[in-house]
């Protein structure tokens, strides 16, 4: 079976250890919440805002999730420390989204899917089913890697920290953009590659605005 997308809008960004203009203050005017968002948090309110979301469906992704507030854990029970109970709190995948769905008061539909290389992927499969439905959806990828000692594992991605986001909809004019084994020159983690793909092509011209998902 074939569903073809249209991409309504697209933004991504990335960084070799930390992204630093993601405008939160701006955006999170709030500091007692500001204080608690986790890194992938502010990459997903930054992205939301660059495309404009509007109590859209979501559909997130991220292969390894919140690593830091996961790694903090880790690290106190190694240590024999009392664990966080913000990072405990933060720990679980659809933290970003739950933040961001917060802050704009988005009601509506969320999942989260983690499947290793594959996430961006398996983003898009699920938006293209659930694009039957014939509404908007937001999807979202984000990888924040950029933990302590983690030269020790990390020999391949150059970017520790990439968000990408696309804006969609179901489509019957025919595919226009093709995304499949695109080289990943900016090196970036590969659970985010294929959305990054799509995001890039579709900036550098906004014609090429039709995939094709494959199920």
């Amino acid at each position: 079976m074939k569903i073809n997308l249209e991409i309504l809008n697209s933004a991504f960004i990335f960084a070799n250890e930390a992204i630093e203009e993601l405008n939160t203050k701006e955006l999170v005017p709030k500091m007692v919440l500001r204080r608690r968002l986790t890194r992938a948090s502010k990459i997903a309110v930054f992205l939301a805002n660059q495309i404009g979301i509007n109590n859209e469906r979501i559909i997130f992704g991220s292969s390894f999730g919140e690593l830091p507030a996961t790694a903090n854990i880790l690290n106190s029970i190694l240590n024999k420390e009392p664990i966080s109970p913000t990072a405990f709190q933060n720990s679980v995948y659809n933290t970003p989204v739950s933040y961001l769905s917060m802050l704009t008061n988005n009601k509506n539909e969320i999942m989260t899917i983690s499947s290793g290389d594959n996430t961006s992927m398996n983003v898009l499969k699920a938006a293209a089913i659930k694009s039957l439905d014939e509404d908007t959806l937001v999807l979202i990828v984000i990888e924040t890697l950029n933990i302590d000692n983690i030269n020790q594992v990390n020999n391949c991605i150059d970017n520790l920290e990439c968000g990408v986001a696309l804006k969609v909809r179901i489509s019957n004019k025919e595919k226009n953009l093709d995304f499949i084994d695109i080289s990943n020159e900016n090196n970036i983690p590969l659970s985010t590659l294929d959305m990054f793909n799509i995001a890039k092509q579709y900036q550098e011209d906004e014609s090429k605005n039709i995939i094709e998902i494959v199920l």
